[in-house]
């Protein structure tokens, strides 16, 4: 590794240690329907909030990359390690990934693989794993909004007949604002990643790489469109919402 890559790479470690010993006493916060006022899971369903694919998508990429980093920074620190450079180094790529930017990303995995057949084969399974975590967030989020949409139908349906229940129907609305705010901000960092990703596999065609680099590009479009049918879903919700006056 360079002396120049060496000594970025100690500045970024250094900075995501520091922002996890920050995050580790703040708060984190979320969106209504309108503005930034709630916390973070506060009346969105548990479901989105909690389980297996809630933090994949939950977080800005520079903070998954700080409390994930510094989590495996920590361990290679308190292990038995011979040689506990490469391990932080190890820990860094796996935690942060292209959510430090496609710089950073194309940066280590050549400094990791100067094969390009290896390193494209890489790149793939990156693409490959976070299209899975996409896959496993729209279930989730499918079954939630099914949910919302049953809600917001018998609310019409109630005011209709003029028998809404005023108080249950505001929470129920109250909740179904925070799901869409919760929706919208993992989808925002989804498109993210789905923009690093292009990045670099544009970098690496610049570089005059191998037909492989084909393959990356398609699993980064298939990526896409798993994000983009999910917005079209979380854009239906908030429009059949929209439709709802309470008066």
């Amino acid at each position: 590794m360079s002396r120049s890559l060496w000594t970025r790479f100690k500045l970024q470690i250094a900075f995501v240690v520091a922002s996890s010993l920050l995050m580790s006493g703040c708060a984190n916060t979320g969106s209504s329907m309108l503005g930034e006022g709630e916390s973070e899971g506060g009346g969105a369903d548990p479901r989105l909030t909690q389980g297996n694919d809630a933090e994949f998508f939950s977080k800005s990429g520079y903070q998954a990359c700080a409390v994930g980093a510094g989590v495996g920074i920590l361990a290679c620190a308190l292990s038995n390690s011979n040689n506990k450079t490469v391990c932080v180094i190890a820990a860094g790529i796996t935690a942060c990934g292209v959510a430090m930017g496609a710089n950073y990303y194309l940066d280590q995995r050549r400094a990791e693989y100067a094969d390009t057949t290896t390193r494209l084969a890489k790149m793939n399974s990156d693409v490959e794993q976070d299209t899975q975590n996409v896959i496993a967030r729209t279930a989730t989020a499918q079954q939630v909004i099914n949910d919302d949409h049953a809600q917001i139908a018998q609310i019409k349906k109630d005011i209709a007949n003029k028998k809404v229940d005023r108080s249950r129907a505001q929470a129920q609305i109250a909740g179904i604002d925070s799901d869409i705010a919760r929706l919208r901000k993992d989808l925002a960092n989804m498109r993210i990643k789905v923009t690093e990703y292009s990045k670099v596999a544009d970098a690496e065609r610049s570089q005059g790489s191998s037909a492989e680099i084909r393959q990356v590009e398609m699993n980064i479009q298939r990526m896409n469109q798993k994000v983009a049918s999910l917005q079209k879903e979380v854009d239906a919700l908030y429009s059949q919402r929209s439709a709802i006056t309470l008066g």
